[in-house]
């Protein structure tokens, strides 16, 4: 587990933002995706795609 966050670009399938969670808490990046998928459907909606967006903007690549 690394202990500061950054897009994961080369394996990320949009922007690598999931790619970069998974790999800083060391889970399984599919998860990491099919979770923020289900979350933004069923609960957060456009505020869920406009924090991604953000994230990806904000946060430095490795």
């Amino acid at each position: 587990m690394n202990s500061r966050y950054a897009l994961d670009k080369p394996n990320g399938k949009l922007l690598g933002v999931c790619a970069g969670l998974a790999r800083t808490t060391g889970w399984d990046p599919t998860a990491v995706r099919l979770g923020a998928v289900l979350l933004t459907v069923l609960f957060f909606g456009p505020v869920a795609i406009l924090a991604y967006l953000l994230t990806a903007w904000l946060a430095e690549s490795r």
